[in-house]
């Protein structure tokens, strides 16, 4: 326990070098800005680094620890908005990688079928929904996709894939799951054998990969995107027997919360902004070490109940060490990054989260980016 302390600290302090360094024309930032922002995740709008100003500012200056992709603007229902072509996504994820003082997570919903961001139409290769290959349930098959996805993102140097969905299909009717054929089947074990497939051939190619939805979305009879979802009558714990095999079987990777609600597991908070769900249950029953990533803060489900400044605190006192703001809901917010991060910090000023639960984000993150092949290591810091 000493040793992985000590290693952990190690990293984080190595990790933290880049960013202290005085830039040209701007004074190093402070340990505590850095940690804040390594928490973030943010979406954009651009689809070259020298049209997004919006996020070369929130790499530079708030130091955030990753971006997420899209191919539609949904505040604009237009299109592009980071994705043309295979060409000019690999430029705009090199030169994003490039401006970060360490290493960048590039993430993506590229899970197959309807839940794609790499389209077939711009030029990239084919896909299917986990869905197809649950009811075809070939090892050979399911593996042999899963490594085209992930060489297809390692060429683009995208390093995380916000997939596997390892929720059941218990209601093949859910708009959000079953009804996009996200799901792989509603028997646990052909989901556990799919996505454990589907994880080792991400791995082998070193790209990150994502359980979700924690504690389960399956179930659902309406999409946490549009508005409050409870899923207290229809939830069941076969639904975490996926996450408790994978986890496990000393899976690496980083879990997604659904914005779900579940009066068993919390009869206050949706999944979430749950310390009863997240530290309780993911990290002290199911022995989860690893990243905890939220869902997209500015989803309905959150958004439309709970201030940002609530909803960021309980998320982060619940466990979660990384908050999403994919910035592609009903509106744009070019600042979010900044916004975000000064939320957090007054919340630690003002002792709402300690500094040790910032510490604790921090080291995780760092240890999941220790993960990553060296060349998006050292890219930022080139």
């Amino acid at each position: 326990m000493r040793r992985l302390k000590y290693t952990s600290l190690l990293l984080g302090a190595l990790l933290l070098q880049p960013f202290m360094a005085e830039a040209a024309g701007s004074p190093p930032a402070d340990s505590l800005s850095i940690k804040i922002g390594q928490m973030l995740m943010v979406g954009f709008r651009g689809t070259t680094a020298e049209s997004s100003p919006d996020i070369r500012r929130a790499i530079r200056e708030n130091h955030i620890g990753g971006v997420v992709l899209f191919d539609y603007d949904v505040p604009s229902r237009s299109r592009p908005r980071n994705i043309v072509s295979p060409e000019q996504l690999a430029r705009l994820t090199l030169d994003l990688q490039t401006l970060s003082g360490a290493p960048l997570l590039i993430a993506i919903d590229q899970e197959g079928g309807k839940v794609s961001r790499l389209k077939e139409a711009a030029g990239f290769p084919p896909s299917v929904t986990a869905e197809h290959l649950g009811n075809i349930n070939s090892p050979d098959t399911t593996t042999a996709v899963a490594r085209r996805t992930a060489r297809t993102l390692r060429n683009l140097n995208i390093n995380m894939n916000l997939a596997p969905v390892v929720d059941l299909n218990t209601n093949p009717r859910n708009p959000v799951i079953g009804g996009l054929g996200r799901s792989f089947s509603a028997h646990p074990d052909r989901v556990i054998q799919n996505a454990s497939l589907t994880l080792d051939a991400f791995e082998k190619e070193g790209i990150l990969g994502t359980l979700k939805h924690f504690p389960g979305h399956g179930s659902s009879t309406t999409d946490s995107h549009l508005g409050f979802t409870d899923v207290t009558a229809s939830w069941s714990p076969s639904e975490l027997l996926p996450y408790r095999k994978i986890i496990a079987d000393r899976f690496s990777g980083a879990v997604m919360t659904a914005h779900v609600f579940n009066a068993p597991l919390d009869p206050r908070y949706p999944a979430t902004l749950s310390e009863a769900t997240v530290t309780g249950l993911l990290r002290r029953e199911l022995g989860f070490k690893g990243v905890v990533l939220s869902d997209d803060m500015q989803m309905k489900a959150i958004a439309d109940h709970y201030g940002l400044e609530e909803a960021v605190a309980l998320a982060i006192n619940a466990g979660v060490d990384i908050l999403v703001f994919a910035n592609n809901t009903s509106r744009y917010e070019p600042r979010i990054a900044r916004k975000a991060a000064e939320i957090i910090r007054t919340l630690v000023r003002k002792g709402d989260i300690s500094p040790q639960r910032i510490d604790a984000s921090f080291s995780r993150i760092m240890a999941l980016k220790k993960q990553l092949p060296l060349n998006h290591q050292k890219a930022g810091t080139q």
